[in-house]
């Protein structure tokens, strides 16, 4: 019954495009600023190196992943993945996107709390995911008291993948405001090098922004379609 057009679908579009934007921003900006070669020379991966070392961080391990823009840090193995476009890349905008990862390093050895929270509810919120669209279909299909509650524990399951992206967005900023540091810090970057940076940086951060009201918007429109009304027994 829920399957067929509806104005909901309005904030779904609503959401895609706003994160459609901020994706197409990132990497606008990203491939401007590949084009400026640092100054130092340094590639994404020396760079990542030389950050983790002056924070004292010895374990871990900096590899190299395929891709495009598909960097990250793992903290349950301790590795910091830089893609094929930053890893052994010289341009300030590699470097940038090295610093960013080699941020959530020094936040997981540091104990940052956001940090912490977020990758304790990382598998809630893929478990969510998961199971909240079977356990909303199955609610709709009733007309009981049961399913009523089948669609509560839907919406509930389906909330804390918005909570995770509400979680993020300290956890990114701060990221990026640890790397900004570090670059000025060990003059891997200069002043007019760190302005292309942060650039890079904000464009980033602007698609986890994005991802937020993305997430809050398919939860209003789950709310309004199963949410609304209360089931007779």
């Amino acid at each position: 019954m829920y399957l067929y057009w509806d104005s909901t679908y309005l904030l779904v579009i609503i959401g895609a495009v706003i994160s459609m934007i901020a994706s197409a921003r990132v990497k606008s900006t990203f491939n401007k600023y590949s084009g400026y070669r640092s100054m130092s020379g340094m590639t994404g991966a020396q760079a990542a190196q030389r950050i983790l070392h002056a924070a004292g961080i010895n374990d871990v391990q900096v590899r190299h992943v395929s891709g495009s823009l598909t960097d990250h840090y793992n903290p349950a193995n301790r590795t910091l993945n830089l893609s094929d476009t930053v890893c052994n890349a010289t341009s300030v905008a590699a470097i940038g996107v090295a610093a960013h990862e080699c941020g959530h390093a020094i936040q997981h050895a540091r104990h940052y709390a956001p940090l912490s929270l977020r990758s304790a509810i990382v598998p809630i919120a893929n478990f969510g995911s998961a199971l909240a669209w079977p356990i909303l279909i199955v609610g709709a299909l009733f007309n009981n008291r049961m399913s009523m509650t089948l669609i509560h524990i839907g919406i509930l399951l389906f909330s804390f993948a918005v909570i995770f992206q509400l979680v993020t967005l300290p956890v990114e900023f701060n990221a990026s405001m640890r790397a900004m540091a570090m670059l000025r810090e060990q003059g891997i970057l200069g002043e007019q090098e760190l302005g292309m940076t942060g650039k890079v940086l904000r464009a980033a951060a602007l698609a986890y922004v994005a991802g937020a009201p993305a997430a809050i918007l398919q939860l209003l429109r789950v709310i309004l379609l199963f949410g609304g009304g209360r089931r007779d027994d």
